[in-house]
């Protein structure tokens, strides 16, 4: 018999082990990514006095595929929608908090003489708190209700996408030589041009892909494209220089657009967790002891400057968003820790070889023990506030808890700055698939041209039918940057409000007309040798053109009406399916009053039972605005209404009114029968005895359901047949009857039967 590989013992040993250890944090409530990485510490070669995994690299190739299928999972859960939705409270603190982090953390480093790419990138793994570790929490101290643990979430989905954009960032500094601001901005520029690209492309082209298979896909079929299309982009994200983690968010993120996006992340999240589970203990298994007692006071120190950073510039950025100081303090002490993103970074870094391996161990014992102390610091928050409100002065307190950064605009201003808002983003998005379809067109099909059609040295015709194709690509885009928002109603509202207006709103249809004509410019200059004049006057016209063609104006509406289509598609199924919170959500007058949603268990005391029953409103102060049952929205149910089993409840009320129905929920749960094993079901039979008090009776009349609890499925009719007891039957003596119960039903029926009870 062949041997076993070692990279199948390998993985037997790690999933073992991180089996038996993860069931222990498991009983003592601990996050499972700890146990991840204790069991990869217990395997490593660290470790003397237990089996050691043999192959590391194989091991490393594993974990490689769990970074690539994690970010691929966190893109699904991210959408482009809710980042603009959130406005920028949300983000006023997320970039204020990264900032202050990442500088201290560098500080910290500088102080401990470590170089500086070590320093660099120390910054980038304290600026990111764990969403993981942090969800975990608030849903073990069930603040998940809460309104701060809202905003907490908020930050934490934007902290991912800044830490996907600082590993790429990373990436460029570490392949650089003596990285500059021009390189720095390059790169910023280089993300945002393929993010454009990628995120405009895959909106048009992967929902239609997905509508036009709908109906030979299944769950299997599904898994297998959803992974293939999140492979396709590491590839093609590495071959353009980005990491293969940064393709697959990107994947994730477009996927999340399309309906088939709640699917894919249940389909996904059994592949995620076993990849991310060996990608966490391939992180344990760098750990090693000798380093952790050499580096005990700068472990410390990071822990310190996690703790009191985070406090600080946490409660710091939330504030400069807009919440109160109680709300910014609870919001800043939640996020003092770091976790999986640090974990990703660090290893990105030594995979480029440019990190000290000091730094990989010395980061997991800081997230060790900072995650062992968040359950601690989300409590802290509200007595060292209590502290402030004490030793303060009242008016400071005052100020502090009604600071905001909004001003209030008129009603023009807020019509303008909504038309240039647009206008920008729709010229954005335009040019990025007009720059595209050029960079395109001149890599690969200018090349191809020259090689079919050859002749001149300066392949003239080749030139020629090339920027054809590329002006014939891009005229529908050319024509959108040009026309789209000039027969909207904010540009109609300031057109007609004041003449003053008219004047700007003609601008700013000139500067696109200027943007416009530059690409028709740049594709003359690219592929002829004409004068300047020449060059410019054509692109003018062709633009006119493109502005007067119907048949342009028709195929610019229908690209752009499959655009937003499938960019709502799944905003559109989830208000079918009534899952979109209620647009009054956020215009609660009570800043500490909002909406949460709260799920019914299935072994829930409350299913089956009457609103009014329930009395939810005096028992908790709460109101109930939706129901939620499948496919069914029941809005302002009345005491009449029934709860049932995995019912979502829209419920409006304050965080501690919240929290106490939480809990309430929680706690009212049918226990596990102990003597589940004794329920079991059987078959048998009994013959009406002489001494029965069933002879003469019929089958309502004798009791068998509803005093012994039994079913009678049948009368035998000699040694063959069994035949359905009819109701108005009456048992003979000496009938053979088929019962079904359990056996203490069934045995006190048979002495009932045999007048043995009586």
């Amino acid at each position: 018999m062949a041997e076993i590989p070692f990279l199948v013992k390998d993985l037997a040993l790690i999933l073992m082990v991180a089996g038996i250890v993860t069931l222990i944090f498991k009983r003592l409530k601990q996050p499972l990514v700890l146990g991840y990485i204790m069991a990869g510490f217990l395997v490593s070669p660290h470790m003397p006095y237990t089996m050691s995994v043999v192959d590391e690299t194989d091991i490393q190739t594993w974990a490689d595929i769990g970074v690539i299928f994690t970010l691929f999972s966190l893109g699904l859960d991210f959408s482009f929608k809710k980042i603009v939705k959130m406005g920028a409270s949300p983000i006023i603190a997320t970039v204020v908090i990264v900032f202050c982090m990442m500088m201290l953390g560098i500080s910290v480093g500088h102080s401990f003489d470590w170089g500086r790419m070590d320093c660099i990138f120390l910054g980038g793994m304290l600026a990111m708190s764990s969403t993981t570790i942090i969800y975990k929490a608030f849903d073990d101290m069930r603040l998940r209700t809460q309104k701060f643990a809202s905003m907490v979430m908020s930050v934490l989905i934007l902290e991912d996408i800044l830490a996907i954009v600082m590993m790429v960032m990373l990436s460029a500094i570490a392949s650089g030589s003596s990285p500059d601001g021009g390189q720095m901005l390059a790169s910023i520029v280089k993300i945002g041009f393929f993010l454009g690209v990628w995120f405009i492309v895959g909106i048009f082209a992967i929902p239609w892909f997905l509508r036009s298979v709908r109906k030979l896909i299944n769950a299997e079929t599904l898994l297998i494209v959803s992974l293939g299309l999140c492979c396709g982009m590491a590839v093609l994200s590495t071959k353009v220089g980005f990491s293969s983690a940064f393709g697959a968010f990107v994947m994730g993120s477009i996927l999340a657009e399309t309906i088939e996006a709640e699917k894919i992340i249940k389909l996904v999240e059994p592949v995620k967790n076993l990849f991310g589970a060996i990608f966490f203990v391939s992180v344990g298994m760098l750990v090693d002891p000798k380093i952790l007692v050499e580096y005990a006071v700068p472990i410390l120190a990071l822990v310190g400057t996690i703790l009191v950073g985070q406090a600080i510039f946490g409660t710091f950025g939330f504030m400069l968003g807009g919440e109160s100081l109680k709300s910014a303090m609870r919001c800043g002490f939640s996020m003092a820790q770091i976790g999986e993103f640090s974990f990703i970074i660090a290893s990105l870094g030594l995979s480029l070889g440019v990190i000290s391996k000091f730094l990989y161990p010395v980061v997991v014992a800081v997230s060790v023990i900072t995650t062992f102390l968040t359950p601690y610091m989300i409590r802290l928050a509200t007595p060292t506030y209590q502290v402030m409100e004490k030793h303060l002065p009242d008016k400071l307190i005052h100020i502090l808890n009604h600071f905001a950064m909004s001003h209030p605009q008129t009603q023009q201003q807020s019509k303008w700055k909504s038309l240039i808002r647009q206008m920008l983003v729709n010229t954005t998005a335009y040019s990025i698939l007009s720059a595209a379809v050029i960079a395109l067109m001149f890599t690969f099909v200018l090349p191809l041209m020259r090689n079919l059609l050859p002749g001149w040295h300066l392949h003239w015709y080749a030139n020629a039918i090339t920027g054809l194709l590329t002006v014939l690509f891009i005229s529908p885009f050319l024509r959108a940057i040009v026309m789209k928002k000039n027969h909207s109603e904010e540009f109609r509202a300031l057109w007609n409000e004041s003449r003053s207006n008219r004047l700007p709103l003609l601008v700013t249809i000139l500067v696109r007309v200027i943007i416009a004509s530059a690409f028709i410019f740049y594709i003359c200059n690219y592929l002829t040798r004409f004068t300047n004049a020449l060059m410019l006057t054509i692109a003018v016209v062709i633009v006119l053109f493109m502005i007067l063609s119907r048949r342009l104006k028709k195929r610019s509406i229908l690209m752009e009406r499959l655009f937003v289509q499938n960019l709502r598609s799944r905003d559109i199924e989830q208000q079918v399916l009534g899952l979109k919170k209620p647009l009054y959500e956020g215009h609660l007058l009570d800043r500490d009053i909002h909406i949460s949603d709260i799920d019914i268990p299935e072994n829930s005391k409350w299913a089956g039972m009457y609103l009014s029953d329930l009395r939810l409103s005096n028992r908790f102060g709460v109101h109930i605005s939706s129901i939620l049952r499948g496919h069914q929205r029941i809005n302002i149910p009345g005491g009449d209404s029934i709860v049932f089993p995995g019912d979502r409840l829209q419920v409006i009320g304050s965080d501690s009114q919240l929290s106490a129905m939480q809990a309430a929920v929680d706690s009212d749960i049918v226990p596990d029968d102990p003597d589940i094993e004794k329920r079991e079901m059987k078959l048998s039979q009994i013959v009406i005895d002489r001494n029965s008090p069933f002879v003469g009776k019929t089958l309502p009349e004798s009791g068998i359901r509803d005093r012994f609890n039994c079913m009678v499925v049948g009368r035998e009719e000699g040694k063959e047949n069994l035949s359905m007891v009819n109701i108005t039957y009456r048992f003979r003596l000496g009938d053979i009857v088929w019962i079904v119960g359990e056996e203490s039903a069934l045995q006190g029926l048979k002495d009932a039967n045999t007048g043995a009870a009586q």
